[in-house]
């Protein structure tokens, strides 16, 4: 199966137990249902065809692969979801963008609201935007390709927090349709992988690491 193949099948199961679960979300499928009967598959709706209590937590973009945690009940989802709000859940993604990144780490602190005549994009935004910030850390550069492999950790949650701030500082991630960057981009796919989960079980209060290599 490629990168984006999203025919419906089992979902990639990380971690489950009677509280949780975690699953992979391939590239092109939506993690929640879209309007439309066209867009009724999504990550949830194929968990909840084998686990009926599973609730969304929190949602990965159509275009980005990776780690999605989904709650087993209400009472789950509401303490899964305050956990998130307390920053109380660590994520990490790794990122292929373009350019050379020069700085081996770094942060990126800007305020974003809605793009509302060009929905769903995202802006910056001094004046009414909420504040956002990104660390990333240098993983390696592609000198033939004139790209750099970058993990970033969103420490807020914006809506499409990550493509906005590496498209600003001039480094946009390869593939992304909404944030082009230069015409010479001819990823298939965009290059953004939800690739660590990290917290504290809030059942067992025992620590939870799951991770998920990129699969580019």
């Amino acid at each position: 199966m490629n990168a984006t193949d999203t025919t419906p099948h089992a979902p990639d199961l990380i971690y489950r137990d009677e509280h949780l679960i975690v699953v992979n979300k391939p590239a092109g499928l939506l993690a929640v249902p879209g309007r439309g009967a066209d867009k009724q598959d999504c990550m949830s709706s194929r968990v909840q065809a084998e686990f009926t209590d599973a609730l969304v937590v929190h949602r990965l973009d159509m275009a980005t692969s990776g780690l999605l945690l989904l709650a087993r009940g209400a009472e789950m989802q509401r303490r899964l979801s305050q956990m998130f709000s307390e920053r109380e859940i660590h994520k990490c993604y790794v990122a292929v963008v373009s350019g050379r990144i020069e700085s081996a780490t770094g942060e990126i602190a800007l305020p974003l609201s809605g793009d509302w005549p060009n929905r769903p994009r995202q802006k910056v935004d001094y004046a009414a935007g909420k504040p956002s910030l990104t660390r990333y850390r240098l993983l390696a550069h592609d000198a033939s390709a004139e790209t750099s492999r970058v993990e970033l950790e969103p420490v807020t949650g914006r809506t499409h927090q990550l493509r906005v701030h590496m498209a600003v500082i001039g480094h946009p991630i390869l593939g992304d349709a909404l944030y082009k960057g230069t015409a010479g981009d001819k990823a298939a796919r965009m290059m953004l992988h939800a690739c660590l989960l990290s917290f504290i079980h809030p059942f067992s209060g025992e620590p939870l690491l799951l991770m998920s290599d990129p699969p580019f």
